[in-house]
């Protein structure tokens, strides 16, 4: 399930947007900013934006009609919104690596293609095929890029505690991810006590 973050100064426009959300598109969870969002909306706040901007999750730009914001990777809608419209962005926005053939995540020497469950080394043009969960681990390191990630944490997203999943199971999924990517060659994740670690 997608996880939306609304962001706004206005709480009565905010939770208005929120409950449209919730009642006309039950597929999209509402969540907070240490939930590690799929989709941030932001109401009018250009400095914020670029924050988000530079932790490369998708965004929705809720403009003002007498301001002028551009926002390249992202999506601009301006207010008064059409609340279709805003659902079709959203919508948009969740699929970017999902099921588009061209989304695609850069990091260090590597390119990661989502949809297609491949990874590239862009060094030596070498292709992996991943599993699932490998590149459910790879995204969720990544939307924590600059941070560890702690095994629990891994246990809630990637696996949601299913009743198989212990930390053990983290270990060994990592430990084949980085054998089958990294063959002694660009580290791909970087692991401390704190946890993992995607190398940007």
């Amino acid at each position: 399930m997608p996880k939306v973050l609304m962001l706004s100064q206005n709480e009565v426009f905010k939770n208005d947007l929120v409950s449209q959300i919730k009642y006309h598109a039950p597929e999209f969870a509402i969540c907070r900013e240490e939930d590690c969002p799929d989709v941030v909306v932001i109401d009018n706040n250009g400095s914020l934006a670029e924050e988000w901007r530079e932790k490369k999750i998708p965004l929705i730009y809720l403009n003002n009609k007498d301001a002028d914001f551009v926002l390249p990777d992202g999506q601009v809608l301006n207010k008064p919104i059409n609340l279709e419209t805003f659902l079709d962005a959203l919508k948009a926005a969740s699929r970017l690596f999902e099921n588009s053939q061209s989304g695609s995540l850069e990091f260090g020497n590597y390119i990661l293609y989502p949809s297609q469950r491949e990874i590239v080394d862009v060094v030596t043009d070498k292709v992996c095929k991943l599993t699932e969960k490998e590149v459910a681990i790879i995204k969720y390191l990544y939307k924590n890029a600059g941070s560890y990630v702690s095994k629990q944490d891994l246990l809630r997203e990637v696996w949601e505690y299913a009743d198989d999943a212990t930390t053990h199971t983290v270990e060994t999924h990592i430990y084949r991810l980085r054998q089958k990517v990294e063959d002694g060659r660009e580290q791909l994740i970087e692991t401390s006590e704190g946890g993992y670690k995607l190398k940007i």
